[in-house]
């Protein structure tokens, strides 16, 4: 998983609410256990509107976008994180996200961040009349633009993994030798007691 300290670039403005995870990859997608090859089908039945948003040029590569609430809903299905980021999207800044997708982007590295509907109604509006520049600071956990400074929530854990480039397993693996060392140490403990105990 890729390190990810600051998310530059335009917001994509896809003002759409109950967004599910069949719109964003289509069950009929769904033909490997590979985590790469979604992309291309992401938000396949919207993109065949010609004048779907993801469909204009400027917005190909654009790392973050712009949503309605409830953003996620439906099955649980973690391909939906895995084409989202296949589109070059980090970052998805909505009023409210699904439970279970949360968790999905959580374990991908997909940053999501809660700001109140009238927040993210202005940030829709600018980025639907011209290009929206933002900046995401992981470590302030700060969004900038030209003329607005927002804070938003992140929890400690993920923030540590994201800066760090680091999946739940990558951290698990990262504390390989305290594990090893606690272990030992338990072992050493349950001899102890064994040999107090007399049995």
């Amino acid at each position: 998983m890729k390190a990810i300290t600051h998310i530059k670039g335009i917001a994509i403005p896809m003002n759409i609410t109950d967004i599910d995870t069949d719109i964003i990859i289509p069950a009929q997608y769904l033909t490997s256990t590979s985590q790469t090859g979604y992309g291309e089908h992401a938000f396949a039945r919207l993109r065949a509107e010609k004048d779907f948003v993801l469909n204009q040029e400027k917005y190909k590569g654009a790392p973050v976008l712009l949503t309605g609430s409830n953003f996620g809903c439906g099955s649980s299905r973690e391909h939906a994180v895995w084409a989202i980021k296949e589109l070059g999207i980090d970052a998805i800044i909505a009023p409210s996200f699904a439970d279970i997708f949360t968790n999905n982007a959580k374990k991908n590295g997909l940053l999501l961040i809660q700001q109140p509907q009238d927040v993210v109604d202005k940030l829709m509006q600018q980025a639907t009349d011209s290009n929206l520049e933002l900046t995401i600071d992981i470590e302030k956990q700060t969004i900038n633009t030209d003329d607005l400074s927002l804070e938003f929530t992140l929890n400690d854990f993920f923030k540590h993994c994201l800066i760090k480039g680091l999946d739940e397993l990558d951290y698990l693996i990262s504390h390989k030798s305290q594990i090893k060392l606690f272990k030992n140490q338990q072992k050493l403990d349950t001899l102890f007691i064994e040999k107090s105990s007399g049995t």
